[in-house]
């Protein structure tokens, strides 16, 4: 049977615990395709875009960031969310934009996975973003988020392939968009 033919989830009643500015999370009371009832608590997601930008083949640009959720500094590929409407190339332009820099000139989409299905919808849209360049003048400025301070720095891709082997990259995104180079 193909995936598509297979039944789907039946929402009965809806509940929000939670509306933010990036996502919002439901509890949800739902018959499942086996016919049995469950509440599913679920975090609704508007998607994301991950970034590798190569200044060349050996090189990726990685960000520090300050994640208060786990309250550590992490080098992590850039990321960030789609705004509402949006397309992922355009998501992917802007963040690079925003979170290094540097305006791409190439953009090559690599794979689109849910990281974490069980509870959560986000969809993320990895790009090896290249032709990286200084925007040109007069290009209207761009800025970081205000719960970001990011340090931005250019690796060795064999470099952050160590990193991560040595447990000083621990980012999930990372770790699968470099596996996707």
């Amino acid at each position: 049977m193909d995936a598509m033919d297979e039944p789907h989830g039946v929402v009965l009643a809806r509940r929000t615990a939670f509306s933010g500015r990036i996502l919002s999370v439901h509890a949800d009371r739902v018959r499942l395709p086996n016919g049995r009832e469950a509440t599913m608590e679920v975090v609704r997601h508007a998607g994301s875009v991950v970034l590798l930008p190569m200044p060349d083949e050996a090189h990726v640009i990685l960000v520090r960031q300050y994640r208060y959720a786990i309250d550590r500094w992490i080098w992590e590929l850039p990321a960030g969310c789609l705004d509402p409407g949006e397309e992922p190339e355009r998501a992917a332009a802007r963040e690079c934009q925003e979170e290094t820099g540097l305006v791409p000139g190439h953009l090559e989409r690599l794979a689109g996975l849910f990281p974490t299905p069980g509870y959560c919808d986000e969809f993320m849209h990895f790009f090896r973003l290249t032709g990286l360049s200084a925007p040109a003048a007069g290009a209207p400025e761009v800025h970081q988020d205000e719960d970001e301070d990011l340090r931005v720095r250019t690796f060795a891709v064999d470099e952050v392939r160590r990193l991560i082997r040595g447990g000083g990259v621990l980012d999930l995104k990372t770790v699968v968009g470099m596996a996707l180079i």
